[in-house]
Formats: C-alpha cells, structure tokens, sequence
C-alpha cells in the first residue's frame, strides 16, 4: 500500500541524508521526495512516498521518530488529507497541433508557461492520477520531457503537523 509520511524535521546539513540512509539501511525504497522549509526557519518539512505493508510502514515511523533531526510525523495516509503534484511537461508543437494542445491543457487545467516556435511547456497540478490521464491524452511522439514533483500532502481539518 502506498503511503504518505510528512515530516518536520530539523532544517541542518546531513538531515536528508540520515532519513534517506534509514530507507536504504533497511532496503525500503523512497518513490518520492521532497524537502522545504517551513514557516519556522529552523524546520524543514519532508514529505516522503513509499510503499509498504502496514509492518513495514509501522517500522519505518518508527526508526524515523528515533533520529534526532525528526522532530514530529504523521503518516497521512491513515487520515484525511488533501495531496497534490506539481508536473512540468515539455511538448513538440507545430502550427497545426498548437491549438489542440491548448484545448488539451485548457481540460486538465493546466497552464502553458512557456512558448517557443517548436514547443510549449505546460505547467499543471494535482492528484498524480490526473498527471498520468494527461500524459496518455497526448501523442507520446509530441512529449520531450516531463518533470514531477512527487506528490506532496496535508491533514484536512484542524489536525496538523506543527509544534
């Protein structure tokens, strides 16, 4: 099953590197990643995807509550939570598929960020499910390049992950 874990951490030099040295210790794969600073500037907030038994991700909380960097988690997974990807999608266009690409990325809410003679690229968020149904609603010939964020979330309601 996949899993969400959020985590604040503290925002010091080697953090990542022991959350990340716990996966790979363990042999526990890390699908996504991502680290930013919080509104405090001594946390950072990681948000980290994996994949796992209830045993295996019941483990990993727990190795991770015993770092010293880790200051609190939550696994949303388990609770309501709101998550989101960002992609940015480079595109082959010529004058006769412009507009359909548009009317594509106009669909999926997606916003063209930048435009060349020959490309565009697209800019959209949401659930990674909508991300892939945008991907196989293009020609693949047309796709250059994709970068995802990996997906990131938050609890719903006044449950939170803060001091």
């Amino acid at each position: 099953m996949r899993h969400i874990i959020s985590i604040l951490i503290e925002n010091e030099s080697g953090a990542l590197s022991r959350v990340a040295g716990l996966f790979s210790a363990r042999g526990y794969n890390i699908e996504s990643l991502t680290v930013a600073p919080t509104e405090d500037e001594s946390l950072s907030r990681m948000t980290i995807v994996t994949c796992g038994s209830e045993e295996i991700i019941e483990q990993i909380t727990k190795q991770l509550n015993k770092l010293i960097d880790v200051v609190k988690l939550i696994d949303l997974a388990g609770a309501p939570h709101v998550e989101r990807e960002l992609m940015l999608l480079k595109v082959r266009t010529t004058d006769q598929d412009r507009g359909e690409i548009k009317r594509i990325a106009d669909i999926f809410r997606g916003r063209i960020i930048d435009v060349t003679s020959t490309t565009y690229v697209i800019e959209m968020t949401g659930p990674s499910d909508k991300l892939d149904a945008f991907i196989d609603a293009l020609d693949k010939d047309k796709i250059i390049e994709v970068v995802r964020s990996g997906p990131t979330g938050i609890s719903r309601g006044e449950k939170g992950l803060h001091l």
